[in-house]
């Protein structure tokens, strides 16, 4: 395993940025600038995390129908956070349907490479 900016493996990187949702994901988004399979990692964890938040934001006023949404939206991110957290810490890339495909064309991008 690599080792990553912050000193840490990469899979522990990688599973670190998803413990809470895309808050991790953007620390370890700010802090890793070369490591592009911990990038992927940051990036899926706030784009995923990203969407069932905000999805848990905009029905939750609804009565009855914002908890039953709410509630599967709870059941959705359990699972997604354990699912990407241990595949995460087993050193492999499980990508979710959409947003992986994203991630992993933005985590594809240097940051700090210098454009002419």
């Amino acid at each position: 395993m690599e080792k990553t900016s912050t000193g840490l493996a990469e899979n522990v990187s990688g599973l670190l940025c998803y413990v809470l949702g895309w808050i991790s994901g953007i620390v370890f988004l700010i802090l890793e600038k070369e490591n592009k399979a911990v990038r992927f990692h940051a990036f899926q964890s706030i784009i995923v995390f990203g969407i069932l938040s905000l999805i848990g934001v905009v029905f939750s006023p609804i009565p009855i129908l914002g908890g039953i949404i709410g509630w599967l939206v709870y059941i959705a991110g359990v699972i997604a956070w354990i699912v990407l957290m241990v595949t995460a810490a087993q050193g492999k890339k499980y990508m979710v349907p959409w947003a992986g495909n994203m991630a992993e064309k933005w985590a594809a991008k240097n940051p700090t490479a210098k454009t002419e």
